[in-house]
């Protein structure tokens, strides 16, 4: 389950791709997990993926 706040959200995640995942599609496939779901609630405060760093910044 996710963090439902934004800002924990963007910490779980970034630390879920910096060490276990190699892309964000990879993390929402293993997880089962929306990707649209992550970006929109990330965009709300302004993170947008970025595929070369594979984090939110």
């Amino acid at each position: 389950m996710l963090p439902k706040d934004p800002v924990m959200l963007l910490s779980y995640i970034n630390l879920k791709l910096r060490d276990y995942y190699s892309s964000l599609e990879a993390f929402c496939e293993d997880t089962d997990e929306d990707i649209e779901n992550i970006v929109n609630q990330l965009k709300q405060i302004d993170y947008h993926y970025d595929r070369e760093k594979n984090q939110f910044i």
